[in-house]
């Protein structure tokens, strides 16, 4: 699962493997180690929940929690939707968005980049 953040955005990209295991285990973790010790990790996880009647985000300690609705997960994984897509509040009337999407093959080949088991580019030609 790939994390990118910008100003107020999360946005997670997820391979095959990993929206089979969310729709199947009901979620998916990656860790970044960023320091010398073990503590010094940030952990992020996407959650399927059934109780969540919303996609939302929490931080709690050194853990970035997506949750999404277990439903609405299992919608988007059969179908062809790209993406799920939320803007929610967040504190001094600023709001976060947070967009969840199916990882596609890169169009050029990019070093650094495993593509294995990305979902099919729909843009590719061949």
């Amino acid at each position: 699962m790939k994390l990118r953040t910008r100003t107020n955005a999360i946005r997670l990209r997820l391979s095959q493997g990993e929206v089979a295991r969310l729709t199947e285990e009901g979620r998916v973790e990656e860790r970044i180690f960023v320091g010398p010790g073990e503590d010094d990790v940030l952990v992020y996880r996407l959650v399927a929940k059934e109780s969540a009647s919303s996609v939302f985000a929490v931080l709690e300690g050194r853990t970035l929690i997506v949750s999404v609705p277990r439903g609405e997960a299992i919608a988007w994984a059969k179908g062809e939707d790209v993406g799920i897509a939320k803007d929610v509040p967040a504190p001094g009337g600023r709001t976060l968005s947070i967009l969840i999407e199916k990882d596609f093959a890169c169009l050029k080949p990019r070093v650094g980049e495993d593509d294995t088991d990305a979902f099919p580019n729909p843009h590719e030609t061949c």
